[in-house]
């Protein structure tokens, strides 16, 4: 397959992605008058029997990019509750809009030599799970409790502000190594210490970290946490402010 025929196939599979989303707001026949294509032949896109081909895949492309704004689309989906929490799962669990997102941002990451994908269990795995597939790299994830059946861990202790006890992340040792190039992708960031427990991790192992991607950052405290690896680039889709109280 030569170049140009990869990018009009990932194309006209961001298409479907598009449909997907686009199905959950709108009826078949609601999308069938807005592109001007059959029920059926929308339906058959939606279902993956078939793919659009290039001139239609583009058209629903441009339809998405005039209408739509993937930031407003996830500040939209964020409620925050009485006690300034929301959540996520509305994001999270939208694979098609996740797979959107990080089309949209890859770009920057594709000449970076990354080998490998950390993130910390549970809520930052799915979209960590497809930015490592279309970097075409291993995952990684750090998890909360040690496992049976794996000798050995490396372990970084920290404390959330808001619970005030001692967590620990482990990482199976030797899953990260000193060749390896990291980039730490991760659902939401609000105070910063889990991914600065994360950066923490990467340095024991001897690894280099490229770089951090957060979906969503919640205020600025975070900065405060990692303001002492300013050579590590962060990257921040949507950054929403805190709710006030009161």
């Amino acid at each position: 397959m030569s170049n140009s025929q990869w990018f009009e196939l990932q194309e006209r599979l961001g298409a479907v992605e598009i449909l997907r989303i686009l199905k959950k707001r709108y009826t078949y026949e609601e999308l069938s008058k807005m592109l001007n294509l059959p029920v059926s032949v929308l339906n058959r896109y939606v279902m993956g029997r078939v793919v659009p081909r290039i001139d239609r895949a583009r058209k629903i492309l441009k339809f998405f990019e005039e209408r739509f704004d993937l930031v407003k689309e996830v500040k939209n989906r964020i409620k925050f509750d009485r006690l300034g929490y929301f959540d996520n799962t509305p994001i999270i669990f939208d694979i098609p809009m996740l797979r959107l997102i990080i089309k949209h941002v890859v770009g920057k990451y594709v000449n970076k030599k990354i080998s490998k994908v950390l993130t910390a269990s549970t809520d930052g795995i799915p979209i960590a799970v497809l930015f490592a597939s279309e970097l075409g790299v291993d995952l990684i994830y750090a998890k909360k409790e040690k496992e049976v059946g794996i000798p050995e861990f490396l372990e970084e202790n920290y404390i959330p502000s808001s619970s005030g006890v001692y967590m620990s992340l482990y990482l199976p040792k030797g899953s990260i190594t000193s060749s390896d190039r990291i980039l730490i992708v991760d659902d939401i960031i609000r105070s910063g210490e889990t991914q600065r427990a994360l950066i923490n991790l990467v340095k024991k192992t001897g690894a280099k970290l490229v770089g951090i991607f957060i979906l969503i950052a919640v205020g600025n405290s975070w900065k405060n946490y990692i303001s002492s690896h300013k050579n590590i680039p962060v990257d921040v889709f949507v950054q929403i402010e805190p709710p006030t109280k009161g």
